[in-house]
């Protein structure tokens, strides 16, 4: 199917910009999917640069790896993982430091597109949601047998949603003599069991719902958590991160993360000097998020709610 596999890389020119990319330097590309970035990446690189591009979905290392193929890059290195990983995959190569590492948090607009991947609540599919199609832990799995309080738990975290309590109970009530098998089945339920009031507004209202099962199919935010502890650690010095986030839940994360490592001290602020000796290890370059501008925003949808944050290591 990689030969399908379609998927506009957002914010495209200002993560390439952001990276401050070095021609001979090693740089990771945490969310490879159909290579949109790589590719970016790897045409500011010469001979001697290096790129690691990781994905957990076998579609979308595919079509790196044709693309790949395509281009004879020798110097791209293509890793079947999580981002969480990702010291992991790069220690696998022998590499210690790097000079970049970008992230795009998003689902990719194949894996939405693809109806049998059932990520989206506009077209019918199976309550599948994996990224990684080999893990066991599904949609529908957590649809039908998660507990009445964990499924209103992860809709009102992860998904934000007000009226979480009364969608987990409406999911429980119904899934007794109907289980969940499929998105539409799921989206048109979620609709009924939100009042008339709450119905009336721009986006789908099964769209909170849909993002929190999502989330926890993939442990997203775990996923971040670690990257955003790992990523750092493994930066040269002035290398730079670079982190696409499309939900307020994750942009907290980021902007929280970088903003400790701008600013570790946890001395009081009565406090003359600092005696906890905790010491910066970098700067936050984008202390507002950069967003897409109209004209991306009219080009591809997705980039209405994509923000980028960039920290860099200190130089030594």
């Amino acid at each position: 199917m990689s030969e399908n596999f379609v998927h506009i890389p957002v914010l495209f020119n200002q993560c390439m910009d952001g990276l401050n990319i070095k021609p001979d330097g090693v740089y990771i590309d945490c969310t490879a999917g159909g290579g949109g970035h790589s590719s970016g990446i790897l045409d500011r690189l010469s001979d001697k640069g290096k790129l690691i591009s990781l994905d957990k979905d076998d579609e979308a290392l595919a079509e790196c790896e044709r693309k790949k193929s395509e281009r004879g890059a020798s110097n791209w290195f293509l890793v079947k993982t999580d981002y969480s990983q990702l010291d992991e995959a790069v220690h696998s190569l022998d590499i210690d430091k790097v000079d970049g590492i970008l992230a795009d948090l998003g689902v990719s607009s194949h894996q939405i597109d693809i109806p049998e991947r059932g990520f989206s609540y506009a077209t019918d599919g199976p309550l599948d949601m994996r990224m990684d199609t080999t893990q066991s832990l599904t949609a529908a799995k957590v649809v039908n047998t998660y507990k009445e309080e964990e499924l209103a738990r992860i809709f009102k975290v992860y998904g934000e949603e007000r009226y979480s309590g009364r969608i987990a109970a409406g999911i429980v009530r119904d899934r007794r003599d109907n289980p969940f098998t499929s998105t539409i089945q799921l989206a048109d339920r979620i609709v009924s069991y939100i009042p008339g009031k709450g119905r009336n507004e721009q986006q789908h209202p099964a769209r909170r719902c849909f993002q929190a099962i999502r989330i926890e199919v993939n442990h997203e935010l775990q996923s971040v958590e670690e990257l955003l502890d790992k990523g750092p650690e493994l930066l040269n010095s002035e290398g730079r991160f670079a982190v696409i986030t499309f939900h307020s839940l994750e942009d907290r994360l980021v902007k929280d993360k970088f903003k400790l490592l701008e600013n570790p001290c946890t001395c009081p602020r009565e406090f003359p000097v600092c005696i906890c000796g905790k010491k910066p290890i970098g700067k936050v370059i984008t202390h507002k998020p950069i967003i897409a501008d109209e004209e991306e925003n009219k080009i591809n949808f997705r980039a209405h709610s994509a923000k980028l944050r960039i920290f860099e290591k200190n130089a030594k």
